[in-house]
């Protein structure tokens, strides 16, 4: 079976051609893009959370597979990278931008728990971890990729990757799966509040 996305978003060639001229090679996956639509779709009228926008391909997945009534907040650091994603991206009313460091926004936070948080930076993942998966609503999903070793890890993050499994697998209130696929992915999902 050939697992090579055939539905891809509308605005996914333009914001890979601008990836690559900022020089921005860590956008999602088309796989992992793939399965964030499928679960997107999964949540009509969902509440979904990206951390790390970069330049929007992970976004534009999750904004293909989503309803007209859910909502996207996207949190990002660099806001130069994140501007590729809100002019391809900011007209649909759907999501909301945050440009800003992602722990801080973590911390901030107030508002009612998502019934998606897709970690693709280290808030919400290596930092703040505890805080993310609070704010994942019980039946909601928890989704961080990048966990299979990639060109250019710092020598001790393996360690980094090895300690986090761990720490998952070991929480009564997650299901999780690994998947050894695409860049190795976790999927959990909150069984109790």
């Amino acid at each position: 079976m050939d697992d090579t996305p055939h539905q891809l978003p509308s605005t996914l060639l333009a914001l890979r051609a601008k990836a690559a001229e900022a020089g921005f090679t860590l956008s999602c996956e088309d796989r992992t893009g793939s399965l964030l639509a499928a679960l997107a779709a999964t949540r009509p009228g969902g509440r979904i959370l990206e951390l790390g926008t970069g330049a929007g391909e992970g976004a534009a997945w999750l904004l293909s597979g989503m309803d007209p009534a859910s909502r996207l907040t996207t949190v990002e650091l660099d806001d130069g990278l994140q501007a590729i994603a809100r002019e391809e991206l900011g007209a649909d009313p759907r999501v909301t931008f945050v440009a800003g460091d992602g722990g801080a926004w973590l911390e901030e936070f107030d508002g009612a728990p998502f019934d998606l948080v897709f970690a693709d930076t280290w808030p919400g993942k290596f930092t703040h971890l505890d805080r993310a998966l609070e704010l994942v609503a019980p039946g909601g999903t928890y989704l961080i990729d990048d966990l299979l070793p990639q060109p250019g890890w710092p020598q001790d993050h393996a360690t980094s990757v090895a300690r986090l499994l761990t720490d998952l697998d070991a929480r009564k209130d997650f299901r999780c799966t690994r998947l050894s696929w695409s860049s190795g992915l976790l999927l959990a999902v909150r069984t109790a509040a």
